[in-house]
Formats: structure tokens, sequence, C-alpha cells
């Protein structure tokens, strides 16, 4: 498929030609959703941790005798029937495992979800930034005469630097490199602009069933 580029004078530009593969994909929101959850699930920090019985400092002296109290049998006070004792069954901290996916599943979803993007009309290519931007005026220009706001932009190396001073400061507006595309984010901004090379790259690196 056939995209125009963006430029950000506003002039006219080329087209690029995308693989149908990446931005007409069958799209399947129960494996996007999959991906989106074990994303979240592996960048969750997980600090929660509490003690269990066998780590709770005191005494390990019996409580009470064995029979003749009148009431249940106890033997320490680190049980979790007691203030003060161990958790039972309560978070472990590292001991948490965080679920494995398969490449090929993450690169199927992540097609699937630039297809999304193309089939609504929301995913731009610009082509390559070649001078730097210093104004952030200028780059604002360029979004609203393209009428594009909550944006996501994946850029490569070299534009990222001629754009990340006009654009860091726009509201509802997130650079990142082309090597950090991810499903969260493209769902999370309503727009999606990709530079030239980095859906080039993109599409190699999807294609690619070696990689």
């Amino acid at each position: 498929m056939k995209f125009q580029l963006l430029n950000i004078d506003g002039s006219k530009s080329d087209s690029i030609e995308i693989s149908d593969k990446i931005v007409k994909a069958k799209v399947n929101y129960k494996l996007i959703k999959y991906v989106i959850d074990w994303q979240l699930n592996h960048a969750k920090p997980r600090v929660a941790k509490t003690k269990q019985r066998n780590q709770i400092r005191g005494s390990t002296k019996k409580i009470v005798a064995q029979k003749g109290s009148g009431g249940a049998r106890h033997a320490s006070k680190k049980a979790p029937l007691f203030v003060g004792g161990g958790i039972a069954h309560g978070p472990k901290g590292d001991a948490y495992r965080i679920k494995k996916i398969n490449k090929k599943v993450r690169k199927l979803a992540l097609a699937q979800t630039l297809s999304k993007k193309n089939t609504d009309k929301k995913l731009h290519i610009l082509a390559d930034v070649k001078k730097e931007i210093k104004k952030t005026k200028e780059f604002n220009n360029f979004l609203a005469k393209n009428n594009l706001s909550n944006v996501l932009i994946i850029s490569d190396s070299d534009s990222l630097k001629n754009i990340n001073k006009s654009a860091r400061n726009i509201k509802d507006v997130k650079l990142i490199k082309q090597e950090g595309t991810n499903i969260y984010d493209l769902f999370k901004y309503k727009n999606v602009i990709m530079t030239s090379s980095s859906i080039k790259k993109l599409q190699e690196r999807l294609l690619n069933e070696k990689n």
C-alpha cells in the first residue's frame, strides 16, 4: 500500500510503499489485548512483599499448653492468626514470575495494531527530517495544518535529534525511537506519525522471521 509522505514545511513529497502485511492485516482484538496485558505485567515493578511465618523474628516458645486450656491448640505467636504474625498467601516480591510470550505473537499483534491505525486513518508517514527544527511553533504549525493532535511520533535516531527540541514540550505528544515501538503506546495515542526510515526498519523487523 502506498502512503503519501508528510513534510514539516508543508511541501509535497514522494510516496512510500508499505507491505500489506503491516498495514492491512486482519485484526484479532483478543490477541492484541493478550499482548498489552503481557506488556503491562512486564513493566509493573513487583515491589510488594510481606513476611511469611518463617520470616518473623520472635520467640519460638509454645504459647499455651497443648491440652487443658479450653481453647484451640497454638504453637507460636508467629502464626498468621495473631497480630504481628506472618501473612498467609501474601505477595513475595521478586518471587513473582513475569509471564512469557512468544516473539512471533508480539510481532503479529504489533502488525495488527498498525493495521487498525491505518484502517482508522490515524497512521501517517513523515519524510525523514534532515534539518534541525528548533522552534516549537514550527512543529505546532505542522500538526495544526495536518489536523493532528494527541500524537505518538515514532522516529529514527537522526530525525529524532532534529525534531526533539521542537516537539518535546507540546501537550499530548510523545516521541519514541523505532526500537521502542509498542502496542500500548499505539493505542494510548489517537494519531501515530512514523518517519519513513522508522517504518522501513520496523517493516524489516516484523517481516524477518529470524528476528
